[in-house]
């Protein structure tokens, strides 16, 4: 007996969570309703957590770097465009750049699909690009025999370059161009396309990177004559790269986290729920007091 009441004595010397005596505790319709709207609550704000864990967030930051240094200083890129106009034999691919490239009539990985009863051309290649200054055309000048009116006309489907990045989450300019309609222009013009590209790097949760460019854009039509008379048109694609990269962060929130939100959540709720209730319980009795005093 007297080790049973020494044990009780530590543990009441030590319990930190005191218990309320059964016969001092008093239930009320205001505590069990408050008790309610209380367990509510509580399921509200932890399935929302509960989605905000689960869910990802992308975090974005800019810096100056080359982040695809395994490329090769190369950039692949990805053309689509249709000349309603030109017979496919006419039309073909340049590309210059400030390393001394010029290439005319490029052909690799590219197609020529006639249009209008071949009165037309899709062309849709893809090809590299060096990283530095310079322009990729689409012309009549690989032709063996230049038109007299080559009609230049024409609608862009896709331009974009590095990998395919399609995430619903990250909205950017990665197809900037796609869609652009050039038919009710000036058959006989030349048209400027002056692109700004961005590096941008997707990193998953896996820590896997994706490298792609975005890429802003400035245009203008133009007639161009020489004192030979007027220069073939072409449509110009003249690029040059930003030197800030924009790296997009897939993360999720640590369960640490999670964890002490819920505890907080449980802990904050039930805590001012008892509070609520303690004042209703106190002003009810204080009202009682006074009807009772009132009455005697």
């Amino acid at each position: 007996m007297r080790i049973h009441l020494q044990t009780q004595s530590v543990a009441m010397l030590f319990d930190i969570y005191r218990k309320v005596p059964k016969d001092l505790t008093q239930p009320t319709y205001t505590g069990a309703f408050i008790s309610i709207l209380c367990c509510v609550f509580i399921l509200f704000l932890f399935l929302s957590e509960l989605t905000g864990f689960i869910a990802t967030e992308i975090v974005n930051e800019l810096y100056v770097d080359d982040p695809d240094k395994d490329s090769g200083g190369k950039i692949d890129v990805s053309l689509n465009i249709s000349l309603p106009h030109l017979h496919c034999d006419l039309v073909g691919l340049d590309i210059q750049d400030e390393m001394g490239r010029h290439e005319v009539g490029h052909i690799d990985n590219s197609m020529k699909i006639p249009l209008n009863q071949g009165g037309g051309c899709r062309f849709e290649g893809e090809f590299t690009i060096n990283k530095v200054p310079g322009n990729f055309h689409v012309s009549t000048h690989s032709a063996t025999a230049q038109p007299q009116n080559p009609d230049m006309t024409h609608t862009i489907h896709k331009l974009a370059f590095g990998e395919k990045l399609q995430v619903q989450k990250v909205q950017g300019a990665f197809n900037a161009l796609g869609g652009a309609d050039r038919l009710s222009s000036n058959p006989l013009a030349s048209h400027d396309y002056i692109l700004k590209i961005v590096p941008t790097v997707y990193e998953d949760l896996s820590g896997r990177q994706r490298f792609s460019y975005q890429y802003t854009v400035a245009n203008k039509e133009y007639v161009a004559y020489s004192h030979t008379g007027r220069i073939i048109p072409a449509i110009w694609f003249r690029y040059d790269l930003s030197p800030i990269t924009v790296k997009y962060t897939e993360r999720r929130q640590p369960f640490y986290r999670f964890i002490t939100t819920i505890c907080a959540i449980v802990g904050g709720t039930f805590t001012v729920a008892g509070i609520i209730d303690s004042c209703i319980f106190t002003a009810s009795e204080a009202w009682k007091k006074i009807q009772i005093g009132k009455m005697s």
